[in-house]
């Protein structure tokens, strides 16, 4: 049995060599917290585009959307089409100007600091619950990683589930623990590069074994018509294809994202890393759902049912590929992980040592003990998601799109108005933010009817309502301080002017 191989043993061990050694090579250049969580914004294009879109799609895009489409068909098609126009509206509209915005509002390096800066809120509320909210959601994400790569190890090596949860975990901490931010952000460039290929090759191989194009789909034609219907999510009425479009929502207010569009080296680049980041997308998205599809055709009559649905790329490389190609395949999967989870790790730790430790506990801390204090952040933050991942019942699919819509609903709206309303005050912001989030936890507990909608979409639209009424009642209006800071950025991001040590320093002063 290719499982049992030592050959993917070996690739595995020299591919988590690999990604060990980006860290110890960071480890030596990280010299502050800016180093170790942004990276002092030195990423280029490709690095950008890749890192940011593998740090985006996690096991789930290997695990959880082709076990959707394995049951459902290509009604799961309705995510990817959301997901793809929510990725291009983030990359067109938010990303130079957030990278301009960031920078001028006293150069920050988080979106908690950002917040802060951009609303002068010196009662310190936007940023510390902002913090709270990443550490509450990205505590689910990050669980939802760890699902999966415990069931990497478990599928493929037939490792009891908890020791294949413990050996996944400790991969993940080890090289962000040493090398930060840059060392996240060139694993994940390399982690993208073998998802998009082996997401690829495996379906087409899988064609191929079945007799070609037509043979499969007179296959799964076969198995159940409606598998190749994408309008069956309408049976139900219209709440199901309303919910798999709005995962696009999610997308304005993903910090893991949002951060990389921070640490691009210059504004100019971010056109470019569009274009790479929009091929990537749609590729990998498409080939994820024919994943699904074809897997139900190859392995026809076998079906694997609810729980093994989501372990259908791995069945499918087990089944085609000798050891040595396997390995390698199925390191695809391990990237996916890796590549979200060590993300969410470094921008959790952030939010607890740069916007709650720093803030209320020790406000003159150095550079080497906040260094520290995120290295040990991400340790004791693992260790949580760690817990949360141990049930083996957990959906990888489940956890990701609470977390998705809890970011989505607390922070994409407030990001949105922060960038192109210049009324939005700091009180509104943060009635956003709160109302947000907890819509998205409330609406998660009810179900049935109307409350099977997707919990992004009242959560964002109850934020940008409470924001807009918010601002609109605060008769005073921002100060003229931020109105101007506002004017100023729009001008810098509509002439395509570089920003001077001028445009930051009023705010710095």
């Amino acid at each position: 049995m290719v499982s049992d191989s030592f050959s993917i043993i070996l690739i595995f061990a020299l591919y988590l060599l690999f990604m060990i050694s980006i860290g110890v090579l960071y480890y030596r250049k990280t010299e502050n917290l800016a180093d170790y969580i942004l990276g002092g914004r030195k990423l280029n294009s490709w690095v950008t585009a890749l890192s940011s879109q593998a740090s985006d799609m996690s096991g789930w895009l290997l695990l959880g959307l082709p076990g959707y489409a394995y049951l459902a068909g290509m009604e799961a098609i309705w995510i990817g089409i959301g997901l793809a126009v929510g990725t291009y509206l983030n990359w067109k509209f938010v990303a130079k100007k957030l990278r301009q915005y960031t920078q001028i509002a006293g150069d920050a390096i988080t979106i908690p600091v950002y917040f802060e800066n951009r609303f002068r809120d010196d009662t310190h509320a936007l940023r510390i619950i902002s913090a709270i909210l990443i550490l509450i959601f990205f505590l689910l994400y990050t669980s939802s990683g760890l699902v999966a790569g415990g069931k990497l190890f478990n599928t493929v090596f037939e490792i009891p589930y908890q020791q294949a949860l413990l050996i996944g975990a400790l991969v993940i901490i080890s090289y962000t623990f040493l090398g930060g931010f840059m060392a996240v952000c060139w694993t994940d460039f390399f982690q993208g590069m073998l998802m998009v290929c082996a997401i690829v090759l495996v379906p087409t191989m899988a064609i191929k074994g079945i007799g070609g194009y037509g043979s499969t789909v007179d296959l799964i034609r076969t198995i159940d018509p409606q598998l190749l219907n994408p309008w069956t999510a309408l049976s139900g009425g219209a709440i199901p294809l309303v919910s798999n479009l709005a995962w696009g929502f999610g997308y304005f207010g993903m910090p893991h994202i949002l951060v990389r569009f921070m640490a691009i080296e210059s504004p100019d680049k971010v056109k470019q890393a569009r274009l790479i980041a929009m091929v990537w997308v749609v590729i990998s998205l498409i080939f994820a759902v024919v994943v699904g599809l074809v897997g139900r055709a190859y392995l026809y009559p076998d079906f694997l049912g609810d729980g093994g649905s989501e372990t259908i790329f791995m069945v499918l490389v087990n089944s085609m590929f000798t050891p040595v190609i396997a390995g390698i395949l199925l390191a695809a999967i391990l990237a996916a992980i890796m590549s979200t989870a060590d993300s969410q790790l470094l921008v959790a730790a952030s939010a607890f040592t740069e916007d709650i430790y720093r803030i209320i506990m020790k406000k003159d801390a150095s550079e080497k003990e906040l260094v520290w204090l995120g290295r040990l952040a991400v340790i004791a933050i693992s260790a949580i998601a760690y817990m949360i991942a141990r049930d083996p019942n957990n959906s990888v699919m489940g956890l990701v799109s609470y977390a998705w819509a809890g970011f989505g609903a607390a922070f994409g709206p407030i990001i949105i108005f922060s960038l192109f309303w210049k009324r939005t005050t700091k009180n509104a912001a943060l009635g956003g933010m709160v109302s947000g989030g907890l819509m998205v936890i409330l609406w998660k507990q009810l179900s049935g009817g109307i409350f099977d909608l997707y919990e992004i979409v009242p959560g964002f639209v109850l934020s940008c309502i409470v924001i807009y009424v918010i601002s609109i009642l605060d008769k005073e209006g921002p100060s003229a301080e931020i109105q101007e800071e506002f004017d100023r950025v729009n001008k810098i991001a509509s002439t395509g002017a570089k920003i001077t040590k001028e445009d930051v320093e009023p705010l710095q002063a």
